[in-house]
C-alpha cells in the first residue's frame, strides 16, 4: 500500500493548484470586489451572519476572527435548519449574510439565505458554482473560481473561500495593506505546497486519534485539519481551540497523547507557545507548525502575515493529509460513506 504515488491522486493534483486558483480569482473579482466593498460600506451592517456547512463552515470560522478584528462588528454562525427545518423567523434586518458553499444547491442553505433575504439581510454568496441557485438569489455573489473539484475531499475550493474572504473584507474597509499583503498570496501558496511534513506522516501512520489545535483566525485550519484526519485518513480528529482544549479536554492530553498545533504570528502567538511548552512537559506527543518548541516535532511553515498563515498552513496540510491517507492504506478521493455533494435540509 505504500508503493501508492501519494502524487496520483485527485487530492494531491487538485491541493497543488491552490497557488494558481488565487491568482486567477484575484484577477477575474478585482472589480467586482471592490464594487462589492463600497456596497457593504454603504449598507452600513449592524452585525454579520455566516451560513455554510463542512469545509465552507470551517472558512465561516475565518471569516468570524477577520470580520471582528478588522471591523469591530459581531459575526455569528447560523444553525441552518433554524429556517429550513423549525421555519423560525428571524431579525436580520441590516445584517450582512454571507452563505459561503460550494455548489450552491444544498436545500437548507437556500432556505436560510431565503429566509435572511426575506428578514432584511444584505445576502452574499461566496459560491464556486456561479450559475448555482445560490448565486442567484443573492443580492451579491463572489465567485471562488476554483474550477471543478472532483476529489470528495475539498482542498482548492476551501483556500479559495478563505482568499475570497479575505479580499472582500480588505475591499469593504479599504485596507490598503492588506490589500497588498494579499497579492503575495499566490506566491507564498506556491512556496507552502513544497514544504515536507514526511516527519508527521511517520509518526500518525499507526494513530488512531489526534487533537489539533489552534486560536484565532488559526482555529478555521484546525478544524478543517480535524475533518481532513477523519475522511481522508480514516484518523480521529478533533478540532479545538488553545483557550477551550485547557478545560475538560486537557484531561486527554497525557503521556504519549499526539496534538497538532498551528500557530500564527499574531497576538494569540504567546498563548499557543505557551500551551505547546506545556504539552511537551507533560509527554504529549506535540507536533507545532508555525513555532519552534524545544521538545516538539517543529513541522516547516512560510513566514508571511498573520491574515495569509492560515491559508497557507491548510496547503501545507493538504499535502500532508494527502500522504498521511495513502500511508494509511486509504483512498483520499473516495472516502467510504460520502459524496462530492452533500445536501441537507
Amino acid at each position: 500500500m505504500n508503493r501508492v504515488d501519494a502524487r496520483a491522486t485527485l487530492m494531491y493534483s487538485e491541493a497543488a493548484e491552490a497557488s494558481a486558483v488565487v491568482r486567477a480569482q484575484f484577477q477575474r473579482n478585482r472589480d467586482g470586489v471592490a464594487k462589492l466593498g463600497r456596497a457593504i460600506a454603504a449598507f452600513a451592517p449592524r452585525a454579520v451572519v455566516t451560513c455554510a456547512r463542512g469545509s465552507s463552515d470551517h472558512a465561516a470560522t475565518y471569516a468570524k476572527y477577520l470580520i471582528e478584528t478588522r471591523t469591530g462588528l459581531l459575526t455569528a454562525s447560523a444553525a441552518p435548519s433554524v429556517a429550513s427545518v423549525y421555519g423560525a423567523r428571524q431579525d436580520l434586518h441590516e445584517c450582512l449574510f454571507v452563505a459561503i458553499s460550494q455548489s450552491g444547491r444544498s436545500p437548507d442553505l437556500l432556505a436560510t439565505a431565503r429566509s435572511a433575504k426575506a428578514a432584511g439581510a444584505m445576502v452574499l454568496a461566496l459560491v464556486n458554482d456561479k450559475d448555482s441557485p445560490l448565486a442567484g438569489m443573492a443580492d451579491h455573489a463572489l465567485a471562488l473560481h476554483a474550477g471543478k473539484e472532483r476529489s470528495v475531499a475539498a482542498t482548492k475550493s476551501y483556500i479559495a473561500s478563505l482568499a475570497a474572504i479575505a479580499h472582500f473584507v480588505a475591499a469593504w474597509m479599504d485596507d490598503e495593506a492588506l490589500c497588498a499583503e494579499l497579492q503575495r498570496a499566490p506566491e507564498l501558496l506556491a512556496r507552502a505546497w513544497q514544504l515536507d511534513w514526511q516527519p508527521a506522516v511517520d509518526k500518525l501512520r499507526d494513530g488512531g486519534h489526534l487533537f489539533v489545535i489552534a486560536r484565532g483566525i488559526g482555529l478555521a485550519v484546525a478544524q478543517e485539519a480535524a475533518l481532513k484526519c477523519k475522511e481522508t485518513c480514516g484518523l480521529h480528529a478533533e478540532a479545538f481551540s488553545g483557550a477551550e482544549v485547557m478545560h475538560g479536554p486537557q484531561a486527554l492530553l497525557d503521556e504519549g497523547f499526539p496534538a497538532l498545533l498551528f500557530v500564527q504570528d499574531d497576538e494569540t502567538r504567546e498563548g499557543m507557545v505557551a500551551l505547546a511548552n506545556a504539552l511537551v512537559a507533560r509527554g504529549a506527543d506535540v507536533m507545532v507548525a508555525g513555532a519552534s518548541i524545544p521538545g516538539a516535532m517543529v513541522l516547516p511553515t512560510i513566514d508571511s502575515p498573520a491574515a495569509l498563515q492560515p491559508l497557507l498552513l491548510a496547503q501545507g496540510f493538504y499535502k500532508f493529509a494527502n500522504a498521511l491517507a495513502i500511508s494509511r492504506g486509504r483512498d483520499p478521493d473516495n472516502p467510504p460513506h460520502l459524496r462530492k455533494v452533500t445536501e441537507t435540509r
